[in-house]
């Protein structure tokens, strides 16, 4: 199964959220779907986590780079 993007993980999480405001959710799933949500949370860290590295890095590349050419 193909890992889903932040968008659909968030997405996803919107919709269980809703579903838990509105009462759409019965007792019996509810604990199911509160280990969703868990899930689609530590995934959306992880995400933003990685992309904030990321661009950290590339701002620091670009640093050097005019520190290295000015």
């Amino acid at each position: 199964m193909k890992e889903p993007s932040y968008k659909e993980a968030f997405e996803d999480l919107q919709r269980i959220v809703e579903e838990m405001e509105q009462g759409e959710i019965g007792i019996d799933e509810l604990s199911i779907k509160v280990q969703e949500a868990a899930k689609l949370i530590k995934f959306c860290r992880a995400k933003l986590k990685a992309t904030e590295l990321d661009v950290d890095q590339i701002l620091k590349d670009l640093e050097e780079n005019e520190n290295t050419n000015p």
